[in-house]
């Protein structure tokens, strides 16, 4: 719709007044028809008030339904009296023409008033009911616009939340990557000056009373590293 944007494109928020003139006016399909509609709620579920008009709207659209029927039927009934008549007063015109062939016409042409009577009746309802299912449809469709918004705020809210947590592991993971590789490092580091000073012989000894499970960088890594700098040398 024009008139929502401001200059530079930012959204300016219409006031109440020119809001719900602008839905009244709007063509919203009937939402209870539409399965996309239904999904909106697949997660979280309907609310009590959407629950409420919803069962309103199915009602209103089955009433609808049944006096269209009607509507239908009776239109079918007129055309078949107006064929009766036409034919009883072709009958009633005729010189044979008696009391029988009279009344079937005058029994007729009541009925014919009958039923327009109804049809001019089931116009009024059927203009009403139309409304009322506008109304009950703009109904539902504050009602979901709303619990949509709501979900989308909290939805931002969290992704924002979550996106703020990732932002923060990743500045962690970098530290402490960098961390582990000072570690690892220093222990390389350690253990090759303590093999300088102490002699390998001493060192196993150490080794295996410290480090009886193996956990620790220690000999073999060292030995694995002094072979591969051995072979490199000869190279």
């Amino acid at each position: 719709m024009a008139g929502f944007e401001s200059e530079g494109g930012a959204r300016k928020k219409m006031d109440e007044e020119t809001f719900e003139s602008a839905i009244r006016a709007s063509r919203v399909p009937v939402l209870v028809l539409d399965q996309k509609w239904h999904r909106l709620f697949a997660l979280a579920g309907k609310t009590d008030e959407v629950k409420e008009v919803e069962t309103k709207l199915n009602e209103l659209l089955a009433k609808q339904g049944k006096l269209g029927e009607e509507d239908r039927s009776l239109k079918k009934s007129k055309n078949e009296l107006m064929k009766q008549i036409v034919a009883n007063m072709e009958g009633a015109d005729s010189e044979k023409s008696g009391e029988p062939e009279k009344q079937q016409l005058d029994d007729a042409r009541k009925q014919l008033e009958l039923t327009n009577n109804r049809l001019a009746d089931l116009q009024d309802e059927l203009l009403d009911i139309a409304q009322e299912i506008k109304d009950a449809n703009n109904e539902l469709m504050l009602l979901t616009m709303k619990f949509a918004y709501e979900k989308l705020r909290s939805n931002t809210d969290e992704i924002n939340q979550i996106s703020a947590w990732i932002g923060q592991v990743r500045v962690d993971l970098k530290k402490n990557i960098i961390k582990k590789q000072n570690r690892e490092i220093n222990n390389k580091e350690m253990y090759s000056y303590m093999h300088d000073i102490f002699g390998k012989d001493v060192m196993r000894m150490f080794d295996a009373h410290y480090d009886d499970e193996g956990k620790l960088i220690l000999r073999e890594h060292y030995e694995e590293e002094q072979l591969e700098a051995a072979r490199v040398s000869k190279d």
